[in-house]
């Protein structure tokens, strides 16, 4: 980060929950998120996994059995709607956004059913997904309700996310503690 700069999201971030962040769809959570063509952003939560299993949300869909990872609580908007993070050189398919290098958010039902079938070790699936309109997501930065760091793919696909949230929120701190003073402003 650049003395005098803000943390920039002009491309995919990890969104740290600051600890005063107290609604219970976002306390503890740690996001990837990415801007939008429109301005805004969109993403998803990484350390939410559910009970539920793709299988047990599509018994009819024999693909989906292969699938052993929990599906994960994306966010809030559209709980009702599958989207899957997906890992590739290419896009998954019509209704894909490029989030970072290697890295997309796939919605269209079309597409994350061809990547069910196809290549499910390369995806994770979400219920629901988080939203932003433009300049409400650097609003949020600048309150304080975000931490804002570097993604890595590494980190979204991880195994284990018990200790995720906590982890991010002091490798955060270390940052902000090593950047260059900033001026005061309120």
């Amino acid at each position: 980060m650049r003395s005098g700069s803000k943390p920039s999201t002009d491309g995919a971030v990890f969104l740290v929950a600051a600890p005063a962040l107290r609604d219970p769809e976002y306390r503890q959570t740690v996001l990837i998120a990415s801007p939008t063509a429109n301005g805004g952003h969109v993403g998803v939560i990484i350390n939410r996994p559910t009970r539920r299993s793709l299988s047990s949300l599509f018994p009819e869909h024999e693909p989906s059995k292969k699938v052993v990872e929990p599906v994960f609580f994306g966010g809030p908007f559209s709980t009702t709607a599958l989207v899957a993070v997906v890992r590739g050189d290419a896009s998954p398919g019509q209704g894909s956004l490029l989030m970072m290098s290697n890295l997309y958010l796939a919605i269209n039902v079309n597409t994350i059913d061809k990547i069910i079938e196809e290549r499910p070790t390369d995806a994770r699936f979400y219920v629901g997904y988080v939203g932003w309109r433009p300049g409400e997501l650097r609003r949020e930065i600048d309150r304080g309700l975000w931490h804002v760091l570097n993604p890595d793919v590494n980190t979204i696909f991880r195994k284990d996310t018990d200790t995720m949230w906590e982890e991010m929120l002091r490798m955060s701190r270390q940052i902000s503690a090593s950047a260059p003073a900033e001026h005061a402003s309120d």
